[in-house]
């Protein structure tokens, strides 16, 4: 790969946009801040791949934060989104479209037998939350430290990701009276999750959570977790409630409830059931969500909600997604790729410990394992922002935080992966 990389128009565009946005960007983490830079700004996507104003090429590993399962602008999603268009871009209606995608939903994620739809994995949060305290009668919820939800003020609490990479343990603006309510334990711990019930007896709503961590890195629920986690809310009249948002048909069809056979009261969606649009969802059992209004007391609306762009590109993905062998390429293609970058680092002297599941991985530049957010603070996040800078000038684009996952798409091949793990052991060596 070539190590000539200028981003001269990046760095104009970002300076011309500190004085018209906050920080110059719509969502924190695109700032660099994290990795001692300042962010590429795209010009287009296709496949794999990624390319900036400046006209560097990127194999990408972000996928717009996950959505791009099959690939950026999938020749079949676009030509649908196109026939889509010319009926209109938005209805603030009922449309076909949305039933199709709800069955599509339903038949596929096991605790779903209605959805709800929104216009983002926050919103789909937000919402589930006013849900589960409502049928519950309850106010408190358990949530895990690492974990991400969206930020609203009761989620905003150890809260991982864009938060643990500005520094910030919890937003200012966020009354203590909302967080009062906001229990935390860390990621696979259920014993402190018996102790939050055994303090608070009738009072938890329900328990919360990324069944894979991808908002602290890469964090995988231990064998017999999600199992506990299920058996404890069950025992104490409480809901379990996954927020699958990221993992979402992207580690299976029927997301991570799917594979590994726990099926939680209500589920958080987003991401790729949007094909790269705006979209979120939140499904469950029937009894809890008809509360929801118009067919029960729980108000949630939205303009955009159910927009036919969003259900035509959701409905082609999922589509596409189901064809026979998509996740046994997904699963293959990721583990060769955490597999070298791991064999890389550890033959440059440096600690490393990663993991993958389907298509998303993560690593940590630290001695493992990590089994929740506080062990993964131990990465080395100097060594790691000197490695998203030479990763950059080799063309791998990785996400510019330590404390994010990485997603790998159908469209990447293995050209892609040799060329990767061949940039990861150049840099390597020059970071050790």
């Amino acid at each position: 790969m070539t190590n000539v990389f200028n981003t001269t128009n990046s760095q104009d565009v970002f300076d011309a946009a500190k004085e018209l946005m906050p920080g110059g960007v719509s969502s924190p983490v695109r700032a660099f801040k994290s990795v001692n830079g300042d962010p590429i700004v795209f010009d287009r996507v296709k496949g794999a791949y990624a390319w900036d104003i400046d006209g560097n090429r990127f194999i990408d590993y972000v996928g717009s934060w996950g959505p791009a399962i099959c690939g950026h602008s999938h020749p079949e999603v676009t030509s649908a989104l196109q026939e889509a268009l010319e009926k209109g871009t938005s209805f603030g209606a009922p449309c076909e479209l949305e039933n199709k995608l709800a069955e599509m939903v339903i038949d596929a994620v096991p605790s779903v037998e209605m959805v709800r739809f929104v216009n983002s994995g926050t919103e789909a949060c937000m919402a589930v939350l006013r849900l589960m305290r409502a049928f519950t009668g309850r106010d408190k919820l358990i949530k895990f430290e690492g974990c991400y939800h969206g930020h609203a003020d009761m989620f905003l609490v150890k809260a991982g990701s864009g938060v643990a990479t500005l520094g910030l343990p919890d937003s200012p603006g966020v009354p203590r009276s909302t967080t009062s309510n906001t229990l935390t334990a860390p990621y696979n711990d259920l014993e402190a999750v018996k102790e939050l019930f055994a303090e608070n007896p009738d009072a938890i709503s329900g328990v919360i959570l990324e069944p894979i961590v991808g908002n602290a890195g890469f964090i995988p629920p231990e064998p017999g977790f999600l199992e506990g986690l299920r058996e404890l809310t069950k025992e104490n009249g409480s809901l379990l409630v996954f927020d699958e948002v990221m993992t979402g048909f992207r580690i299976g069809y029927g997301g991570a409830q799917g594979r590994f056979g726990v099926t939680p009261d209500l589920t958080t969606m987003g991401k790729v059931i949007g094909g790269g649009l705006p979209v979120g969802a939140y499904g469950g059992r029937k009894d809890i969500m008809s509360m929801v209004a118009p067919a029960g007391p729980v108000y949630q609306a939205g303009t955009l909600s159910g927009n036919p762009l969003a259900m035509t590109a959701g409905i082609k993905t999922l589509e596409i997604l189901k064809q026979e062998g998509t996740y046994e390429r997904l699963e293959n293609m990721t583990k060769k790729l955490i597999n070298g970058i791991c064999e890389s680092a550890k033959s440059s002297g440096l600690a490393i410990t990663g993991k993958s599941i389907s298509g998303m991985f993560g690593f940590y530049l630290c001695d493992g394992p990590v089994r929740n957010f506080n062990e993964a603070k131990q990465t080395n996040s100097e060594y790691f922002a000197k490695l998203h800078r030479s990763m950059l000038q080799k063309g791998v684009y990785l996400a510019p935080s330590a404390f994010e996952a990485g997603f790998m798409s159908l469209a990447h091949s293995e050209d892609d992966i040799d060329a990767t793990l061949t940039a990861f052991n150049e840099s390597f060596n020059e970071i050790s």
